[in-house]
């Protein structure tokens, strides 16, 4: 049964979800989604045997959205991770497995604080330098990103038509009306699109180091935010066990439209580390 926990990080107050007993998987959704995506795949892990740790990140679900994108950048997130886990007294290392922009932030988080991390699985989305040097098919896939990046003009573009558009790019989602309705409420959708806005110069441009903590990386062919390159390219990056797994079939909400594959996947790789 899923314990909700009101957890003050910072300045900003986190909804989190606790359930299951043994070696503790941290679980991180991206946009425009919550901890809600876990749905079908935090059971399995705690039929398991693991303590599944589920939380709604900034800006998203019952958590605050802090005003302002200077409030969403990589840093901020990471040590709203390093806080959960202060906060539940967790005192081992944890697998973490991350979707989306929770694989981006599941990367920043194995590269800056390595020793919180068992292992890692991130869902879609690569090592960030590998996804600021993919290829044609990435930018191509990835045009949006540079659309969202104008405040305002995007959200009314987005909003228009009953939030048309963002229904459109939410097209593989298997449950759209639930995230136009989370994004519809006051000030969420800019406070998603903030993720993108307080992020994509860092993504491009910092220099990362080697990642240090086992990583399994998984991408889908239907993908249509997100090309291979940008995944299977992540093992030069790094220092420690790599393993990626190309799914056939499906799109881009793998937790959701896979479940049961995901999480065999995830078990597989957190045995014996």
């Amino acid at each position: 049964m899923l314990e909700h926990r009101r957890l003050c990080v910072g300045n900003v107050g986190l909804n989190v979800a606790v359930t299951g007993d043994g070696p503790p998987v941290l679980l991180l959704h991206g946009f425009p989604d919550s901890l809600q995506l876990w749905r079908e795949v935090a059971p399995r892990l705690v039929a398991a045997g693991h303590r599944v740790i589920a939380l709604d990140q900034r800006g998203f679900g019952e958590s605050d959205a802090p005003v302002g994108r200077r409030h969403y950048g990589i840093n901020a997130l990471v040590e709203d991770l390093s806080g959960v886990l202060r906060s539940l007294a967790v005192d081992e290392p944890v697998h973490v497995m991350g979707h989306d922009w929770g694989a981006a932030v599941t990367w920043a988080l194995a590269m800056a604080r390595p020793q919180l991390l068992r292992s890692a699985v991130a869902i879609s989305v690569g090592h960030p330098r590998e996804y600021g040097l993919a290829g044609l098919e990435q930018k191509r896939k990835g045009l949006y990103v540079l659309g969202w990046q104008f405040a305002g003009l995007a959200e009314r573009w987005l909003e228009a038509d009953g939030y048309a558009r963002l229904r459109h790019w939410l097209r593989q989602h298997p449950d759209p009306g639930s995230c136009v309705r989370d994004v519809s409420r006051p000030g969420r959708l800019t406070a998603g699109l903030n993720w993108y806005r307080a992020n994509l110069h860092t993504v491009l441009t910092r220099t990362w180091p080697a990642c240090q903590v086992p990583m399994l990386g998984i991408w889908s062919s239907e993908d249509h935010c997100l090309a291979e390159d940008q995944m299977a390219r992540s093992a030069r990056r790094m220092a420690a066990p790599w393993r990626y797994q190309r799914i056939e079939g499906a799109g881009h909400w793998l937790p959701l439209e896979r479940p049961e594959q995901i999480t065999g996947l995830a078990l597989e790789w957190f045995r014996g580390r």
